[in-house]
């Protein structure tokens, strides 16, 4: 009995595994104002606004929010399509399954980023 319980357990990893990878593959296009620039992640509320030089990044929390007004790389981010640096504020924002976000140059790259996938 116990045979087939860890058997049934390995079935239903592989399932869940493969259903994942699956959904990781897509992106959703995300509104800046719910991503934490700092640790690039998306939630479902808006963040808290860092004004920097007449740009908008936003953070989760106060340690977030003074890091993005004190450290321009964090304000940064590399395209993954076309290798390109991009400023967080202006680039196109979107999120796999599990939150994590990736930051695109343009609508351009993220479509290019979706056909490979």
């Amino acid at each position: 009995m116990l045979r087939y319980r860890r058997l049934a357990a390995v079935v239903v990893g592989v399932i869940s595994l493969v259903a994942a990878l699956a959904w990781a593959g897509t992106l959703q296009r995300v509104e800046p104002r719910r991503v934490c620039m700092v640790n690039d992640r998306v939630y479902e509320k808006d963040q808290i606004p860092v004004e920097v030089d007449g740009r908008t990044y936003f953070g989760c929390c106060e340690m977030c929010k003074e890091r993005l007004s004190r450290d321009a790389a964090v304000r940064a981010a590399v395209d993954p399509v076309s290798g390109a640096k991009v400023d967080k504020a202006r680039a196109v924002v979107a999120a796999d399954a599990d939150g994590r976000v990736l930051y695109f140059e343009s609508e351009e790259t993220l479509a290019r980023y979706e056909a490979t996938r």
